[in-house]
């Protein structure tokens, strides 16, 4: 069974828990956004699922703590109460609510950052863990160079860092524990897993992709993020007409939702070159993480 520091990104619409199961079995830590499971009956047996399957064998669940954006918050929240996964992954907002009731039944919270800032104040807040979204990550991206970011985080902060941006391979893996981190965040790698809800299309459009295919830009969150430049041409948008989100009018493209229509993966896209199984990835990731470390020998 794999001992690789892995934690398979929880992403929004993709994770399932199908991924979760199949992640710990492999011997790394499998997350899926809470919201990916609607209504809240549905996140319950997701849960339900989850725990059943992998009992109390590390697996993680992503939290968006900012309140006024997750109107679903409470009920979340209550969730977490009920069925106390090991680790839960705050995204935006005051984690300090969610510390509380997580660290009261023995479990772990990690706190994903983008900038100093909010590493500081994550750190300050209690978290056991700080997931550094560095350059090149999926979805949300960060813009710090990760050599830079563990460097100073480091200076404040004893918890576990758990690097992400660009991470694809068992090679990068290696790389990622000499730099410094406890584990790595890997979405990408697993959008076009068979256990993954990406549509079909989304999941050829990786294996199709490569570096020069992602574009970074705010005009669809609001908040700077990755996307897959030909999911863009798909809908009928010239990537060089984008504006910033106060400013951009896609008015003409009615029909599009960001969260649907508008794929999102990190830089790493181009070490996806095929639909594999969940265990399959993992074992092609021990494979060249060995290698890797030979290499240091």
């Amino acid at each position: 069974m794999s001992k690789l520091p892995i934690i398979v990104a929880p992403m929004f619409l993709v994770s399932t828990p199908q991924m979760v199961i199949e992640a710990g079995k492999a011997g790394v830590i499998g997350s899926f956004p809470l919201l990916n499971a609607r209504p809240v009956s549905k996140c319950a047996e997701w849960l339900h699922e989850v725990k059943s399957s992998v009992g109390n064998t590390s697996w993680a669940v992503n939290l968006i703590s900012h309140k006024k954006s997750n109107k679903r918050y409470d009920d979340d929240v209550g969730l977490i109460k009920e069925y106390e996964p090991p680790i839960v992954i705050t995204s935006l907002g005051n984690p300090s609510e969610v510390i509380d009731i997580v660290h009261s039944y023995g479990g772990l919270v990690y706190s994903d950052v983008a900038t100093v800032k909010h590493a500081k104040k994550a750190a300050q807040g209690g978290v056991d863990g700080l997931v550094l979204v560095c350059s090149g990550a999926g979805g949300h991206g960060g813009t710090i160079n990760p050599f830079a970011f563990i460097h100073t985080v480091k200076e404040f902060f004893s918890g576990k860092i758990i690097l992400s941006g660009g991470i694809s391979t068992g090679s990068d893996v290696a790389a990622a524990q000499l730099m410094g981190a406890d584990y790595v965040y890997m979405g990408t790698r697993f959008i076009a897993t068979e256990e993954s809800n990406a549509q079909a299309e989304y999941k050829q459009m990786i294996i199709d992709s490569a570096l020069e295919d992602i574009i970074y830009t705010n005009s669809f969150s609001g908040i700077h993020a990755n996307y897959l430049i030909p999911s863009l041409h798909r809908q009928g948008i010239d990537p060089k007409t984008l504006k910033p989100k106060e400013e951009i009018d896609l008015s003409h493209v009615t029909d599009v939702k960001a969260w649907r229509d508008i794929w999102s993966a990190g830089q790493g896209v181009t070490a996806v070159k095929q639909r594999q199984t969940v265990k399959e990835i993992i074992q092609q990731l021990e494979k060249e993480y060995q290698k890797g470390m030979n290499r240091l020998l």
